[in-house]
């Protein structure tokens, strides 16, 4: 059975809004885009490595494979992200899009938890969401989420979408790993308890 990991860039206050450039997220009127750049080289090149190397699917929220797809297919092989992305298999939930060209990707367009829970069955290792606030919203409510990595950066913006929402009933994490940068991020990797 494979797990499913949230792995997210966040700020101290937990937005997760326009983490790469100035207009990648602009609803609401948000301002701060790109507010992640200058905490991109303090991440430790080995912080997320365990994590790639058990990843063995993507999953993604429609606008961030959009996103996502216009990227990294077009980066040297030799970048580890770009050679796992371009690699494995990933699936977009998405009820617009009707054909995809990144190479690997179904789309998945019916029930999300009983498509994503489907995907879980289906062999070992984890499948990595990345960003895609919604859907992040929607699996941890679903109780599909098993596990989180987030890298919170020290920065309060104050506005913005954030990740946590309302969830039906409380949940108990388990700290499996605290990494730091010398710029005061920290990668935090947590498991669900029962």
């Amino acid at each position: 059975m494979q797990t499913l990991r949230l792995i997210e860039f966040l700020t101290v206050d937990g937005v997760m809004q326009g983490l790469g450039s100035p207009d990648e997220d602009r609803d609401g009127g948000f301002e701060h885009g790109g507010w992640g750049a200058p905490y991109a080289e303090g991440i430790h090149p080995d912080a997320g490595a365990s994590g790639l190397s058990a990843t063995t699917a993507y999953l993604f929220g429609r606008r961030t494979y959009e996103k996502m797809a216009a990227f990294w297919p077009h980066q040297p092989a030799d970048n580890p992200i770009a050679a796992s992305m371009n690699a494995l298999p990933k699936y977009v939930v998405t009820r617009t899009l009707t054909s995809v060209d990144w190479a690997g990707t179904t789309i998945l367009s019916g029930d999300v938890s009983e498509e994503v829970a489907a995907l879980k069955t289906d062999g070992d290792g984890t499948i990595a969401v990345l960003g895609s606030g919604v859907l992040a919203r929607s699996l941890l409510a679903a109780g599909l989420v098993d596990g989180l990595q987030l890298f919170v950066h020290p920065l309060l913006l104050g506005t913005g979408k954030r990740l946590f929402g309302d969830l039906p009933l409380p949940r108990s994490l388990r700290l499996e790993a605290v990494d730091r940068t010398e710029l005061g991020s920290v990668m935090l990797s947590y498991s669900f308890e029962g």
